[in-house]
Parts: C-alpha cells; sequence; structure tokens
C-alpha cells in the first residue's frame, strides 16, 4: 500500500510507526556488520523522514487545536532522537556504544509513539476531536515524503536538526 492510499494524515504516521518497529526488531537479531549497518541507515533514514512531515505539516496544523504541552514534549522528544540519528549515522557497528545507541533511540522512539498513538488523551485521539480535514492533510505528508524518499536517493537528507533544542553558542 502506498503512503497515498492511507485513508488519512494519522493512519499515515501509524503505518511508518509500524516500519520502523520491524526495522528496530530486525537489527536487534542482526549479527553481522554489514547487516547492522544498512538497518540501522534505514532507520535513521525513515526517522528523519517522519520527523520532518511531523515538524513542517502535521503539527503545525494542530498547535492552538490540541494541548500545546503535547506538541511541545514531541518537538522535544524528536530532537533527543536526532541526536542519535546523527550519532549512528556518523558511526559505524565496530564503534563502541554502536548497539547502545541504536537501542536507545528505539526506547525513545517507543515512548514516543505511545504518547503519541495512547488511546483518547493521546496526541492522534487528541487531533481527531479537532476540524483538521485529516485526508488533506494524509495527502499533503504523502507528497512530502516521497519528494524526501526521492531527494534521500539523489542526494542525500542533511543531518537531522533540532527544532527547540538551544545549542549554547549557536
Amino acid at each position: 500500500m502506498s503512503d497515498s492510499q492511507f485513508k488519512d494524515a494519522i493512519a499515515l504516521l501509524k503505518a511508518d510507526h509500524r516500519a520502523v518497529e520491524d526495522l528496530f526488531e530486525k537489527f536487534e537479531k542482526a549479527s553481522a556488520d554489514s547487516k547492522k549497518q544498512a538497518l540501522a541507515n534505514e532507520i535513521c533514514l525513515q526517522l528523519k523522514i517522519h520527523t520532518m512531515i511531523e515538524e513542517e505539516i502535521f503539527y503545525p496544523a494542530f498547535r492552538g487545536k490540541i494541548e500545546d504541552d503535547t506538541l511541545d514534549e514531541a518537538y522535544v522528544e524528536h530532537d533527543g532522537a536526532k541526536v542519535l540519528i546523527n550519532d549512528i549515522e556518523a558511526g559505524s557497528p565496530d564503534q563502541d556504544f554502536y548497539d547502545a545507541k541504536v537501542t536507545v533511540l528505539s526506547e525513545e522512539i517507543k515512548h514516543h509513539v505511545h504518547e503519541e498513538e495512547m488511546p483518547s488523551e493521546g496526541m492522534f485521539a487528541q487531533c481527531r476531536k479537532t476540524d483538521v480535514d485529516l485526508a488533506a492533510l494524509g495527502e499533503q505528508m504523502a507528497a512530502r515524503k516521497a519528494e524526501l524518499l526521492e531527494l534521500a536517493k539523489s542526494e542525500g537528507l542533511p543531518p537531522a536538526k533540532p527544532h527547540a533544542v538551544n545549542l549554547v553558542g549557536a
């Protein structure tokens, strides 16, 4: 099923969640460094694209319509993941802490997914109660995701940029 076939934005994001959970499981079972590197790179790519479409399109569509704290926490959770993503992409499986970084990233993503998908008070439940057109939003997100995947293939994506973190001296 292509992204454009999803009924709405939340369905697209949930499908992304399941895909990356599957990649993390495969990484845990992998033993060869080359396999680990390929899986880690795919995890990082998928998460970079996912965070970009959430931050560029999904989260702004709900600012002022759901709890600000919910959105603010999501941005900060993304920033924590981005630091690990950049470290993982710059590293290799033969380096100290490589597997640990992927494991911690997996744990952070599990927490973030739980926060978004929690019934009744989770972000997605809050979003469903608004007047935002989730189908139109999903189409916009699917188009941007396809564009980012194409960019990743042609020239690669830049390192993940933190959104809400104040970098000292920046």
